[in-house]
């Protein structure tokens, strides 16, 4: 098992691709400590896939907020001796929008969540990742390397292309401690967003579905989209041992839609 007796905190645990990052983690042997604004969605959470709840802790975090951040870090310690891992998926992506339209001081919120959200996240977990070396690993965004020519998130892009340009000075600062610091940059992921991007368009264009799923999948060397779980994987693999010599690196997981 890839993370046996390891323990990771994952941010951002919802319905979509946080909560296929816990359950990679309980899958490949670790204890999950799982952070998200709803505590009620985190409880879900945490009672199906951990019934007994051995493995998994939770409490309503916003990241935002850098003592919340440092409350979850903290009842990683306390429950399970450390942090040997840290997985970002707390992000604001759902504004929309590009530069004409461009209101700055919602911009400004999607930094604050996505740049300096998961750097108080990730400074909250430096004590314990320090003890024993570990893994930082970021959640960002293919669209900050390539825009998509379907939607308009330009804050999004900009916040998540700030934060890969932030990997590189961490994984510099943070490699003589022997912590690594890598992002894993989905493309269309299926997942809840992809699904409800899919199922409007369809519905708004009076088209099948199959059909807008279609001329995203085309684009792809590979003839399906990758999934949050596929995701998921990937940033279980960079959380790992099997990972000890990578750091400072981006992974795109889009299905060979961009190659680099």
């Amino acid at each position: 098992m890839l993370l046996n007796g390891k323990t990771v905190v994952v941010s951002g645990v919802g319905a979509g691709l946080g909560q296929r990052v816990a359950a990679a983690v309980l899958r490949d042997g670790g204890n999950a400590v799982l952070g998200a604004r709803t505590e009620a969605n985190l409880a879900k959470t945490a009672a199906a896939l951990d019934p007994d709840g051995a493995h998994t802790a939770y409490a309503a975090t916003d990241i935002t907020d850098e003592k919340q951040c440092e409350a979850l870090a903290a009842l990683a310690r306390e429950r399970f001796g450390g942090v040997d891992a840290v997985v970002h998926v707390a992000a604001w992506d759902s504004h929309f929008g590009g530069l004409e339209d461009a209101d700055f001081s919602t911009w400004q919120q999607v930094i604050d969540v996505n740049l300096l959200g998961t750097l108080r996240m990730t400074r909250a977990c430096l004590p314990a990742l320090k003890e024993r070396g570990g893994s930082v690993v970021i959640i960002g965004t293919q669209s900050s390397v390539a825009a998509p020519s379907e939607v308009h998130q330009a804050a999004y892009a900009a916040s998540k292309g700030a934060l890969t340009s932030a990997m590189y000075s961490m994984a510099r600062e943070l490699g003589p401690h022997r912590v690594r610091v890598n992002t894993v940059l989905p493309g269309w992921m299926w997942g809840p967003p992809v699904e409800a991007f899919v199922q409007f368009t369809a519905h708004t264009e009076g088209v099948p579905q199959e059909e807008v799923l279609g001329r995203l999948t085309q684009r792809m060397a590979l003839p399906d989209l990758a999934t949050d779980g596929d995701v998921a994987d990937a940033a279980v693999f960079l959380a790992s041992d099997r990972a000890r010599a990578i750091t400072g690196q981006s992974l795109l997981v889009n299905a060979g839609e961009l190659m680099r």
